[in-house]
């Protein structure tokens, strides 16, 4: 704590000035430290959740960062149809290799078997890709709901996940997320909605929302 004696003499914009730097120096050891303490190396598990919107769109954006910086990453899209998709229009071009289940929303489908059918397809090239130790990064988007509704065995997805390559990052998002998915993840974030224009009767826009 700054010493009365040494205030003697100095404006207010000083010593506010003098006082921020003091609780930044604490700041910094406290983050530095932490740095210093995390030093384990491995493929780490990611969790999108929630009923907000963004987690898509999160997910690929750790794709678009990997690729960046000279990574190979591949997409399972669970749930999407075949309408056009912003993302992939951009990714494939730089060599993301992707996989679609194609069949969409399951209320559009309302065929229960079909479903189940197109969701293991893409369910089996997400299993092919888990055990791919070329890749470094998967996105598996929506892929809770296909453990939600009982069209993937739970065991199955968690067998697949906890033996991938060790340095192979994977991303799940989708609402809902099963809790042994979550439990078995290394960081679990959850996106909560506040607003959504939907609710208000704007309609979904391409180029905004998909």
């Amino acid at each position: 704590m700054t010493d009365k004696t040494d205030d003697i003499g100095k404006s207010t914009d000083e010593l506010k000035a003098q006082r921020h730097k003091a609780r930044q120096q604490k700041v910094k050891a406290a983050v530095d430290a932490k740095i210093a303490q995390a030093q384990i190396e491995k493929g780490v598990l990611l969790v999108l959740t929630g009923n907000g919107k963004g987690k898509s769109t999160g997910g690929f954006g750790n794709i678009t960062r990997a690729v960046g910086h000279g990574k190979k990453a591949a997409v399972v899209q669970f749930i999407k149809g075949n309408w056009p998709c912003g993302e992939r229009n951009v990714l494939e071009k730089v060599g993301v290799e992707f996989h679609i289940m194609g069949t969409g929303f399951t209320w559009e489908t309302q065929d229960r078997e079909k479903d189940t059918l197109a969701a293991m397809g893409a369910w089996e090239a997400a299993e092919a890709l888990l055990k791919d130790d070329t890749i470094d990064i998967i996105l598996l988007d929506e892929l809770t709901y296909m453990v939600s509704y009982h069209y993937i065995e739970l065991e199955r997805v968690l067998d697949a996940l906890k033996n991938r390559p060790s340095m192979q990052h994977v991303i799940i998002t989708g609402r809902a997320c099963h809790r042994a998915i979550l439990e078995l993840a290394d960081t679990v974030s959850e996106v909560q909605p506040i607003k959504h224009a939907f609710e208000a009767g704007v309609k979904a826009q391409i180029g905004f929302d998909y």
